[in-house]
């Protein structure tokens, strides 16, 4: 067996979860020279170059990185399966897309176990890219990781903080281009119904292509200047789309919050009128 340094392929890694993240992930570190040493529950293929193992246990030991890939509800069982076999100076690297809560509970598992532990956020879709796929990484075992990823190809940007810093890095920028995408389908969706998608869809793709380093901003400005006005509008949009059939998910949220944030408004200038100040507007 190779020692948790490697041999002169490449260093070992362990991959825990060979679908479609883990599994392109694992065969770019074969093609890159690492002894890779991978296992999933599932019958999934195993990519070239990449030794299946019996468990999470038998893919740890030895290994000089291990990468958890399997999914956000089975990292911790895995872990807890395989942690006694992780020996004296690996990491163990968790990529799943979890809450910072979660992140932190992993690390104090591993260092119940004195593992050190690396939380990974992968920050782009991994088809396509593979092993090259942004990721960011914090706590105890991220430069560890980096070091033993970035010479087989990765992309690994470190940030300073414990467990739960990359997590939250990743999720609060998932608010954003999630909610996007959520509000390009629903209002696609609306425009489909009310027969006219194809103007709708071109007049979205000339508001992303003008976007530029003021359109955040001229965004968050406009929201709160304008969130009464707006949120008038937000209200008609969802009955809008109740009659159109359209379940108003997002037109409902941006309703709710613009009442919110005209709320909030209001308040802080009953305050100020209140302590003899001007009413902002």
């Amino acid at each position: 067996m190779a020692s948790a340094s490697g041999t002169a392929s490449g260093p070992v890694v362990a991959v825990l979860g060979l679908g479609e993240a883990g599994g392109a992930i694992s065969a770019g570190l074969a093609r890159a020279g690492a002894v890779v040493r991978g296992y999933d529950p599932a019958p999934v293929p195993v990519p070239e170059g990449v030794t299946r193992t019996g468990s999470e246990a038998e893919a740890a030991a030895g290994a000089a990185l291990v990468l958890s890939v399997n999914s956000a509800s089975a990292a911790h069982d895995a872990l807890r399966a395989a942690v006694a076999s992780v020996e004296p100076g690996a990491v163990w690297a968790d990529l799943n897309t979890a809450s910072p809560g979660a992140k932190r509970a992993l690390a104090a598992t591993a260092a119940e176990h004195g593992v050190s532990f690396a939380d990974i956020a992968v920050m782009a879709p991994v088809p396509g890219r593979g092993l090259s796929v942004p990721m960011l990484a914090c706590g105890p075992g991220a430069e560890r990781t980096a070091q033993l990823l970035t010479p087989l190809g990765a992309s690994v940007d470190t940030v300073e903080g414990d467990a739960g810093t990359a997590a939250e890095r990743k999720l609060v920028r998932s608010v954003f281009f999630k909610g996007l995408a959520a509000a390009v389908v629903e209002a696609l969706e609306a425009g489909r119904a009310a027969g006219c998608e194809d103007w709708l869809r071109e007049n979205i793709t000339g508001e992303l292509a003008r976007a530029d380093a003021s359109t955040v901003d001229r965004l968050v400005d406009g929201t709160r200047r304008h969130a009464v006005r707006r949120r008038a509008e937000m209200a008609a949009a969802a009955e809008m789309l109740d009659e159109l059939g359209v379940v108003p998910a997002v037109s409902g949220a941006s309703r709710d919050l613009l009442a919110r944030l005209a709320a909030d408004e209001q308040a802080g200038a009953g305050r100020e009128s209140a302590d003899g100040g001007r009413p902002g507007r």
